[in-house]
């Protein structure tokens, strides 16, 4: 007798709460495992011109941002563009993207990785290299099991000026 698919549901009241520098906070709503590795879901609030993630890309996952409220600067490949609350953005994999707030703004932004690997564990790392209890080290050390790699950006350097 097989199992019938079963729903996610996450709770906004339940669900892990990451608070990084700059008074962001990113909520974990649903990580690969738990849905069978189709997608990994979070939402993040970024403060007034604060940084989102650097220009990385993922080699196997799209990552897709919505914008709830407020307005988002992305970096899509070399070009950086701003997003407004209700906008849309998917990335595939391969292309060079970056993220943070605009200045002058706050942004609340849902992330979607598909397909996805469990990703919330290199959340939980970012939040201890902050708080000075992991090696920053770590963070390209595990480029691979995170499918999160650094690339540099002059386009991103200049429009985060």
């Amino acid at each position: 007798m097989s199992t019938a698919p079963q729903p996610v549901i996450a709770r906004a009241a339940d669900a892990e709460r990451l608070a990084h520098a700059q008074r962001s906070v990113m909520t974990l709503l649903a990580d690969s495992s738990a849905t069978g590795g189709a997608l990994s879901v979070t939402r993040s609030t970024f403060p007034d011109g604060g940084d989102g993630a650097p220009s990385h890309f993922h080699t196997a996952a799209s990552e897709s941002l919505f914008v709830i409220a407020g307005r988002l600067q992305v970096l899509t490949g070399d070009e950086v563009v701003v997003l407004e609350a209700g906008d849309f953005v998917s990335i595939p994999p391969g292309l060079p993207h970056a993220f943070g707030a605009a200045k002058g703004s706050d942004a609340d932004v849902l992330a979607v990785f598909t397909p996805a690997a469990d990703r919330f564990d290199y959340y939980r790392l970012l939040e201890r290299v902050v708080a000075g209890e992991a090696d920053p080290a770590e963070i390209p050390a595990s480029g691979q099991q995170y499918d999160n790699h650094y690339v540099a950006s002059d386009a991103w350097v200049r429009a985060r000026a």
